[in-house]
């Protein structure tokens, strides 16, 4: 293989001479094979039952990261940063775990649980070194509705002492504790079985503005839930679709019964969150630690509400007992699967999208890796453990993450500590906040949502860069607020799915052109500077052909290329039939015709006709029948229709020799030219004679890529139409080779590595043997101005004159010694069928003849130039 490459004086330009590399080329000069030994299953399976001391070590650090990193923390960079911020998360875990159980249709206490037991097991598990892990509004809300579909109030009805109906609180909360947990383990089994089959991938088809449109309207849900304790009212529990709507209108329709009492609490504690945390927002590179309005709000609400009676004057709702100490592990209920499984894959799947995208976020942030499926490993133990000490299911927290992150902590260490100060709370101080009104908590979930309600800014912003995704942020938001969270997740899945399918289906498809000077083809319709190649049509796609656009593709063929190709074939046929019938004529013509020679030579006996004469007039004739058959009229000239390429003229066309005894010189003494390439433009008629399928952007391909890639062959084919594939990806072609796509019809030499490869082939097939632009090439200023094919001097060629005009063409050297129409010191005419016309000119370089032309087309494509040279 010869390659050069040279220096130019402008930078960043370069030069490179190299032949045109068609698959079978390539496979010789890059050397294919296999080279990269890759293991056997039965290798890969015996190496996985291998135990070695450090593949045990490598296990257990994987499945148990906190022994990879524990042992070499380091106490002077990291313990006073995590303290701190240890300290900062646990007072926020406080109120949040209280609000958030209220979420889940559960005590508050319950929240307490969920912030301490989960938190230390991803400790041991997890991987990320910043995120929160406890309570979170989304997940909370999830629990809840089920709870509340399966706990529902109804089923808890008793009648009193006075004849009166109630419902039985406390039997009705601790079966909805029962089904919290085992929806809880449920969803952590799942989680693990997917960490164990290193499914962690699952999450990427969950799109960034399908999660934030999903958590948008989560957030939407939690804040109608919340709306009760704002107003003091006490609406009708609904479930399922457009269980949203149903909420919303019974709690307006009984906003005339809001407690004023509530309403007030509600609004002071509201104003009080929104001022402070923009306070600490403004502040926040000013200030050591953020200010903990949550804790100082819960403390004086309490203290306000126990010492001034707020309870027994006006009846605010507060949280109730909270009994101190831990309670015993207990296993979940394992009957309720069956009615859940649908909610715990969906609670497992949501729980890890939120807790990865904000894992990997600090990871990225700080330089070092999260591993997904240990991530769901991590998440799903903390669930399953977290499970049998009546904790609900966790995530991450982005206000709690986003706080241990700014207040300096570096590790885990971080949660240790803020389960230290839960654990203290549970046990000595939590019945202190008995008389804490719902209300209060409800305006934190209120506040905390804020960033979330921020992402509706979402909408504007993807109008402007993407429809297609803006259309699944709100098809998702719609279904989540309509369908509930459960239905509304697996639609907007669904739906995101449906997106890319209709993209890939409908990609752009568009005809490449020649950029002057360069090897780069670029869509027409959007480059100015991109020209079509007079005979080659380009077609590229901008995606990978499979079943479901392959039909698609062939429709865009056709119509890019301007060529029908059924309709073609059927003239193809009635034109073959109306041949074949003429043919018949001629043949039953030229019988009666020798059966009157016969007879009339029978009864002639003055024997005027010749033995040798009759010989040579059947020889005519039947000359005649066959020149017919092969389809070449002796008479016929070129012909073509106005504005196409007529590319005629072959090397290898039969071309009369001027010492036969036919006598014929001069211009009529090539009457027949070589029509195969005439034919393709006749048959397409528009003048396109190849065809290049661009299919660099297709990365694998099916059955049903193959058959159409085959059909397309086979159909172009049958109209005198050349079809070659560019840009094949290696293992695109390994597909081709094993679905049976090559053959004697179509052989590897139509596969190139570049468009500009096949560009180059077809253009060599038709003698045209350089495509580069003279004034371009590197060495223009060294080589014969009339052609680069010439390595003389300028200075050595017989005939010296001005530049031609730019080429988009140039052809090679014509060796007079080989050429069939010249031979050397005579004279002769060649009859090209040129569908060229405009400035032409000639030179003679030693032995060597050159022909410019320039690049505009023939108007009449009929048009014959007649070149007589003679060289001495």
């Amino acid at each position: 293989m010869e390659m050069e490459e040279r220096d130019c004086s402008f930078a960043g330009e370069y030069f490179v001479q190299r032949k045109v590399l068609d698959e079978l080329r390539l496979d010789k000069v890059a050397q294919k094979g296999t080279w990269s030994s890759k293991p056997t299953v039965g290798e890969r399976v015996k190496e996985s039952l291998r135990c070695s001391v450090p593949r045990l070590r490598h296990t257990v650090l994987n499945c148990v990261p906190v022994l990879g990193w524990l042992p070499h923390y380091s106490f002077k960079e990291n313990a006073i940063g995590d303290l701190i911020s240890g300290c900062s998360v646990g007072i926020m875990h406080l109120p949040q775990g209280m609000a958030y159980a209220l979420l889940a249709s559960l005590r508050p206490v319950f929240g307490l649980y969920t912030s301490l037991y989960p938190v230390l097991v991803y400790f041991i598990f997890g991987t990320s070194r910043h995120i929160s892990i406890g309570t979170f509004a989304v997940i909370s809300i999830m629990v809840g509705s089920v709870t509340e579909r399966l706990a529902p109030d109804c089923d808890f009805i008793v009648n009193g002492t006075n004849g009166t109906e109630g419902v039985n609180i406390d039997a009705r909360d601790a079966y909805r504790v029962q089904i919290a947990c085992s929806l809880t383990v449920l969803a952590g089994i799942f989680q693990m079985l997917l960490g164990v089959v290193r499914f962690g991938f699952v999450v990427t088809y969950l799109s960034e503005p399908l999660v934030r449109g999903y958590t948008t309207g989560s957030a939407c849900h939690v804040c109608v839930s919340q709306l009760k304790y704002l107003f003091g009212v006490t609406p009708a529990r609904f479930t399922g679709p457009l269980s949203f709507i149903y909420i919303l209108v019974d709690i307006f329709r009984l906003l005339p019964e809001t407690k004023v009492p509530e309403l007030v609490v509600s609004l002071v504690a509201l104003s009080v969150l929104i001022v402070v945390k923009e306070i600490n927002a403004y502040y926040r590179k000013k200030l050591l630690l953020p200010i903990p309005i949550e804790l100082i709000l819960v403390v004086a609400a309490t203290i306000i509400t126990h010492f001034c009676g707020l309870t027994s004057r006006y009846s605010i709702d507060v949280v109730g007992e909270i009994p101190s100490g831990l309670k015993a592990p207990r296993a979940p209920d394992v009957t309720l699967f069956k009615q859940m499984i649908g909610d715990a894959f969906a609670l497992a799947i949501v729980g890890y999208a939120i807790n990865i995208s904000l894992g990997k976020t600090f990871a990225l942030k700080y330089g070092y890796k999260v591993d997904s499926n240990q991530e769901l490993i991590a998440l799903g133990l903390s669930n399953t453990v977290g499970s049998f000490f009546q904790c609900y299911a966790v995530t991450s927290s982005l206000s709690r993450s986003l706080v241990q992150e700014s207040t300096g902590g570096r590790t885990q260490v971080a949660g240790v500590i803020s389960s230290i100060i839960m654990l203290i709370t549970i046990l000595k101080i939590g019945s202190l906040f008995e008389d804490l009104p719902k209300a209060v908590l409800s305006t934190i979930v209120f506040v905390n949502l804020r960033g979330m309600f921020k992402q509706f800014m979402d909408v504007p912003m993807l109008w402007k860069t993407n429809k297609f995704d803006l259309l699944v942020w709100l098809v998702t938001f719609m279904s989540t607020i309509l369908l509930n969270l459960d239905l509304g997740l697996a639609v907007s899945i669904v739906f995101s799915m449906l997106t890319f399918i209709s993209r890939t289906q409908l990609p752009h498809y568009s005809i490449l052109g020649h950029v002057s000077g360069t090897d780069i083809y670029l869509d027409i319709d959007t480059y100015k500077q991109a020209r079509e190649i007079p005979g080659i049509k380009i077609f590229h796609s901008s995606t990978t052909i499979y079943y479901t656009n392959a039909e698609l593709y062939m429709e865009a063929l056709q119509e890019k290329s301007g060529i029908e190709i059924r309709k073609l074939l059927t003239e193809k046929k009635k034109r073959d039939s109306k041949m074949k019938r003429k043919q018949e004529r001629e043949k039953k013509k030229a019988k009666k015709e020798a059966k009157k020679q016969k007879k009339a030579a029978s009864h002639l006996s003055n024997g005027t006709f010749s033995l040798k004469e009759s010989e040579m007039n059947k020889g005519k004739v039947f000359a005649g029948l066959k020149g017919q058959e092969n389809g070449v009229s002796l008479t016929e000239t070129s012909r073509g229709s106005k504005g196409q390429v007529n590319w005629a003229y072959q090397h290898d066309a039969v071309m009369l020799d001027s010492d036969s005894d036919t006598g014929c010189h001069g211009e009529d003494s090539i009457t027949h030219v070589s029509h195969g390439e005439e034919e393709k433009g006749r048959a397409c008629g528009s003048g396109t004679h190849s065809i290049i399928l661009d299919i660099s952007t297709t990365s694998f391909v099916d059955t049903v890529t193959v058959n159409t890639l085959k059909n397309i062959f086979r159909d172009f084919g049958e109209i005198d139409l050349d079809i070659y594939l560019a840009g094949c990806q290696a293992c695109v072609v390994e597909q081709l080779e094993t679905a049976g796509f090559f053959s004697e019809s179509i052989p590897k030499s139509r596969l190139f590595v570049t468009v500009h490869d096949a560009v180059l082939h077809i253009l060599n097939k038709l003698g045209q043997t350089d495509f580069v632009h003279p004034l371009n090439h590197p060495d223009s200023s060294r080589m014969c101005p009339a052609t680069l094919g010439c390595n003389q001097q300028e200075s050595d060629c017989s005939n010296s004159g001005h530049l031609p005009p730019p080429l988009l063409f140039h052809r090679s050297p014509l060796d007079l010694s080989v050429s069939t129409p010249f031979q050397w010191g005579r004279m002769h005419h060649l009859d090209m069928a040129a569908g060229y016309h405009g400035n032409t000119g000639s030179r003679c370089c030693g032995n060597r003849l050159f022909m410019i032309s320039s690049n505009e087309i023939a108007s009449n494509t009929s048009l014959q130039l007649s070149l007589s040279m003679l060289c001495v």
